[in-house]
């Protein structure tokens, strides 16, 4: 709170205020008395601080700190006696702004779709109740937006009584707040108050999966109330919060100076991007509301995913580590050296993942190197940015359908945010350069003509073993590559694994096909000066279509068979149907939606654009000496292994 603060412009100090000082104070907290009474009689000013209404994943009596403030000048937001900043907002600003209400739409579809709210550590996965009920939000005792509404357990059990009055016959669940089930503070239900078709509801389901099977919402001035509102609700509200008399809510005691009618965009741009302070723990900033949303996806996404805990098998000793940190910070993994360990330890109720080339159709959940994944080589033990987890298949297998390609599949039509911040997240990748690796290397001057670039790869990878039949070695590309374009200039650049001696995949004599062989040459240098990629099933062919390359593909990759490629593979037929995606849906679904990223410098799960701009700053690990010794004898076990098999 004192570094938002600090941001803000309000450094905070100990003492009486000077000349030009201000009072901060807690809200109306037990305390905040104090406070005014120093301001009154020193001729202070008073500031009223809170928190915003998208705080964290837990409630702050657990520790976390917030993701941003409410700062008021001369009220409280949720207490309706006395105007506040917010409702001056609400009353007096234009909110007509196209743009802004753009950005409204856009962030309340996404705070929809990720199941975010105040607190943010709900698991949309767990089951809601069925449909057909009528939803009564309790809040803490002695809450100070209770009490500003001069209500108690009487008023909400008149609450209760309407409900039931004007809902005859209609379940009624007695939905419990966060702190009441965290242990924190009691609520004003009881157990004796559900009877009959009373139900108490304590389970941490999503308020969206709540909301969505409510036929009504009663409420005194809870903050789910203003989210029944963006859910399509018209609350029955029985206090005076924000949101209320803005002809949205159906109000019991109506407040006569509340008489502008809003919509539901105008309301939340006021409340969620105009009103609060906003904190950008990764990069210690003040920021806009859609950073904060992409904080929270990424650490709800983790809380969701990790909370059960995981068990690893067949992990190797050195991957270990970096596993930890990304999947292990609600509950420590376990690592398992065989399917017969590994699922013993999964009946203590954790997930089961492993290394998807090692992986069996067993239910365990396939993990791989993510798309941004480092400055330097997974095969030199860099540890990695970004992993895909994949619970149905993986992503470069097109024999059986994965989890990116339902993404691709169902995001072909993206929201306009959505392509919004996919096309912001291109634009960043093609001017900062970057691509998987990111390994530096001059870029000579190229021949001039019609210049297809081939990149090459390791040929026991398994997107060729799968995803391409017809087509496993990188001298038959090569010779291919020839015979379809004779006049046409091929710059071969071979990988770096295979280059660093670590993986098989070297070509004899090159130059009978290539025109010009680059060795550790920049990718994202490279890119931009070519006019054609052609590959089996690189990930390069991905990076070309962002820089808006044309992309041939002998094989199956995950970006084949979608509209934006030529096809010359073997890709399958599921991908041929449906809506085609547009290059922002594709990169949603591979950059944004697929993969897990964690932020090196805080260790927190972030987005991918912190992972971009890590990348772009250099602000990122390095390996040492003992991780490239232990690199370069994986390397010769795995091209002795390679010869062998063949």
């Amino acid at each position: 709170m004192r570094r938002i603060l600090s941001l803000t412009g309000y450094p905070v100090s100990l003492g009486l205020p000077g000349p030009g000082d201000m009072v901060g104070v807690w809200g109306q907290s037990p305390y905040a008395h104090r406070g005014k009474a120093v301001a009154a009689r020193r001729g202070a000013r008073l500031l009223r601080v809170e928190d915003a209404f998208l705080r964290s994943l837990h409630p702050g009596r657990s520790g976390e700190p917030p993701l941003g403030l409410l700062l008021d000048r001369t009220g409280v937001h949720f207490d309706g006696r006395a105007p506040s900043d917010l409702e001056t907002l609400l009353a007096t600003h234009p909110l007509d702004d196209h743009a802004l209400l753009d950005r409204a739409r856009g962030a309340m579809a996404r705070m929809r779709a990720a199941h975010l709210s105040k607190y943010a550590a709900v698991d949309p996965a767990t089951p809601a109740p069925e449909p057909g009920y009528v939803l009564v939000i309790d809040q803490t005792a002695g809450d100070a937006s209770v009490r500003a509404s001069g209500a108690d357990r009487n008023r909400f059990l008149e609450m209760l009584y309407w409900a039931q009055e004007e809902h005859p016959g209609k379940r009624i669940l007695l939905r419990t707040h966060p702190e009441t089930r965290a242990g924190f503070r009691p609520g004003h239900f009881t157990k004796a108050d559900a009877q009959g078709r009373i139900a108490l509801f304590s389970d941490p389901v999503s308020p969206q999966a709540l909301l969505d099977g409510a036929v009504a919402v009663y409420t005194v001035s809870s903050q789910m109330g203003f989210e029944a509102i963006l859910a399509g609700h018209k609350p029955r509200v029985f206090g005076h919060p924000f949101y209320a008399g803005w002809g949205l809510t159906e109000d019991e005691t109506p407040l006569p100076r509340r008489q502008r009618r809003l919509t539901r965009a105008q309301l939340f741009a006021a409340a969620m991007i105009l009103y609060p302070v906003w904190y950008d723990p990764y990069r210690d900033r003040l920021c806009e509301i859609e950073d904060v949303l992409a904080t929270l996806e990424a650490l709800s996404r983790a809380w969701r995913e990790d909370r059960h805990g995981w068990v690893a098998e067949g992990m190797r000793l050195w991957k270990r580590r970096p596993l930890q940190r990304f999947f292990g910070s609600e509950r420590p993994m376990v690592f398992a050296n065989t399917p017969e360990e590994a699922r013993k330890r999964a009946e203590e109720g954790r997930r089961r993942m492993v290394w998807a080339g090692k992986a069996q159709d067993d239910g365990a959940l396939r993990v791989e190197d993510g798309f941004l994944r480092s400055r330097g080589l997974g095969a030199e033990l860099v540890p990695p940015l970004s992993l895909v987890a994949d619970d149905l298949g993986i992503y470069y297998d097109p024999t059986r359908p994965s989890r990116l390609e339902r993404l691709i599949a169902a995001g072909a039509q993206p929201r306009p945010d959505q392509e919004d911040r996919a096309r912001r997240l291109i634009a960043r990748l093609v001017a900062g350069g970057l691509t998987k690796y990111n390994l530096p290397g001059a870029l000579p001057d190229l021949p001039d003509g019609h210049r297809i670039l081939i990149p090459g790869q390791v040929e026991d990878d398994a997107s060729i073993l799968l995803g391409s039949p017809q087509i496993q070695s990188n001298a038959d590309l090569l010779a291919r590559v020839r015979a379809n374009n004779p006049g046409a200039v091929l710059i071969w650049k071979p990988h770096p694994d295979v280059e660093a001696g670590l993986r098989p995949g070297a070509v004899t004599a090159p130059d009978r096909w290539a025109d010009l062989t680059l060795s550790q040459a920049d990718m994202g240098a490279l890119l931009p000066q070519v006019d054609e990629v052609w590959t089996l099933t690189s990930l390069t062919g991905f990076e070309a279509l962002m820089r808006g390359r044309k992309v041939t593909v002998l094989g199956a990759p995950f970006y084949a068979g979608w509209g934006l490629t030529r096809d010359l593979g073997p890709v399958p037929a599921r991908r041929l149907a449906g809506p085609r995606p547009t290059l922002e849906a594709l990169v949603h679904a591979t950059l944004i939606a697929y993969p897990r990223y964690r932020d090196p410098v805080t260790g927190l799960p972030c987005p991918v654009e912190i992972v971009a701009e890590r990348l772009e700053t250099g602000a990122i690990p390095h390996p040492g000496p003992v991780n490239r010794g232990l690199s370069k004898l994986q390397g010769l076990l795995a091209s002795q292994a390679h010869l062998w098999r063949r």
